[in-house]
């Protein structure tokens, strides 16, 4: 792996151009395929901007580029800055890789369903299949209600006879935190 440090309109110490080595080196354990690592210091010259050090990396992998840049008000600092968000882009690459190579294993069945005859046996080809079922009687309830009763519970959702029209109904929580409904027709 080539890391080159350069400075863009800076002079950079060699100890820094040293711990900057160092660190970056140790990115190999993200990214085995890295074949250049570059890294660039410049100083912003307003007198106003505090954090005026900035450093940039950039980490040329096998098929992806990763980028990342930090400012703070000594190079070392801002190094230390970018290098934990650089880490922090290659190892999701690397979790992204290594989902995608080793797919979800199936359990292994512990023991028999209770109910053989409503089950297929054929989770051979990877499918899913039903390993508990619940029945519960429902009540006739209004939709608030069923939010309150859902709340209570703890549950994402919570399927109840809706009171004002007698049909069967799901009230669930969205992602963003408020409420949906799902009515049945007819």
């Amino acid at each position: 792996m080539d890391i080159d440090v350069r400075g863009r309109n800076v002079e950079v110490p060699p100890r820094l151009r040293k711990v900057a080595r160092e660190k970056l080196a140790k990115m190999s354990r993200f990214a085995r395929d890295a074949e250049r690592i570059e890294v660039d210091f410049s100083e912003l010259r307003n007198p106003r901007v505090h954090d005026n050090q900035v450093c940039e990396i950039t980490v040329h992998l096998r098929r992806n580029v990763v980028k990342a840049h930090a400012a703070a008000r000594e190079p070392e600092a801002a190094l230390d800055l970018v290098v934990d968000k650089a880490e922090h882009q290659l190892s999701r690459i690397k979790e992204k890789r290594v989902s995608r190579s080793h797919p979800r294993r199936r359990p292994l069945r512990a023991a028999p369903p209770a109910v053989e005859e409503d089950l297929d046996d054929e989770d051979e080809d990877g499918d899913a299949r039903i390993v508990k079922t619940k029945e519960f009687a429902i009540k006739p309830m209004d939709p608030e209600e069923a939010a309150l009763q859902m709340e209570l519970l703890g549950h994402d959702f919570f399927l109840f006879s809706n009171a004002e029209n007698g049909h069967c109904a799901v009230l669930y929580r969205r992602r963003d935190g408020h409420l949906g409904l799902i009515e049945t027709a007819g």
